[in-house]
């Protein structure tokens, strides 16, 4: 890997973190057009650039992090499940790193998004939560919950939560909203671990630190820009077109690499 594919896969990532759309599938299926060996070096490289597309959204929602306590301990309760079944699986979950995985999880993902809202659509939800500060600590446990089955490439992160928000009765602004912060812990938690336990790459080569830094900052710069024009398309549209991508882009990679 060098400095070309880290951008490419840094634009990737940025693009799609924040997406329904899986960040991690994608970078998986873009290293593989690109001819890149699922190494434990790309795998390693796959997750810590994550670290800045989190940043980006630090950036963006600094004011309601800073003053907001309440948020915090919400974060706390949806990130407890997450952090304990990803240490116990860690070895596994690296397992399934592979285009296969991730174009069925986006197909399957993509049928569950399109169902559930054709549902909302036919059964509109009632009192509908409006804002951040109304999500509840169920609410925020069970968003929380749902990333565990984010740690199979191609299910998408944030895909993932967003579907259980709407579940939970969220709007589909504030189901976003809360994905990306939930992020935070999420991924902070998972980049420095990932990290730790693969600290011989950097030692190794001291090239790879500076690709894993210029993938990072390509990620922060794209994702500042994705996530504004996301926020400002799921406030006035559902998540179908999403759910058609993903079916898509999941069928297509199947038929390239059967």
């Amino acid at each position: 890997m060098d400095f070309l594919h880290a951008i490419i896969l840094g634009v990737v990532e940025g693009l799609t973190e924040f997406l329904p759309v899986s960040s991690t599938g994608h970078m998986i299926l873009t290293s593989e057009l690109l001819g890149l060996e699922q190494t434990n070096t790309l795998k390693c490289f796959e997750v810590v650039i994550q670290l800045g597309s989190i940043l980006a959204v630090v950036f963006m929602f600094f004011d309601k992090l800073r003053q907001d306590i309440n948020l915090w301990i919400k974060l706390a309760v949806g990130f407890v499940p997450t952090a304990a079944i990803g240490f116990l699986l860690y070895k596994h979950i690296k397992a399934l790193f592979n285009p296969s995985t991730v174009a069925y999880m986006l197909i399957i993902g993509g049928i569950v998004f399109i169902a559930i809202e054709l549902l909302r659509r036919k059964k509109p939800v009632q009192n509908e939560v409006a804002t951040l500060d109304d999500i509840s600590f169920k609410q925020a446990f069970i968003v929380g919950f749902s990333q565990c089955f984010a740690m199979i490439p191609g299910t998408s992160r944030s895909g993932a939560t967003i579907i259980a928000g709407l579940l939970c009765g969220l709007s589909r602004k504030v189901a976003a909203e809360f994905s990306f912060l939930l992020a935070i812990p999420t991924m902070f938690a998972a980049t420095f671990y990932d990290a730790y336990k693969n600290i011989d790459i950097f030692k190794e080569n001291l090239n790879h630190a500076f690709i894993f830094l210029l993938g990072g900052a390509v990620a922060f710069v794209v994702a500042l820009l994705a996530v504004k024009l996301f926020i400002k398309f799921v406030s006035k549209f559902d998540y179908i077109p999403f759910g058609i991508y993903r079916i898509a882009v999941g069928l297509l990679f199947l038929i390239c690499i059967l």
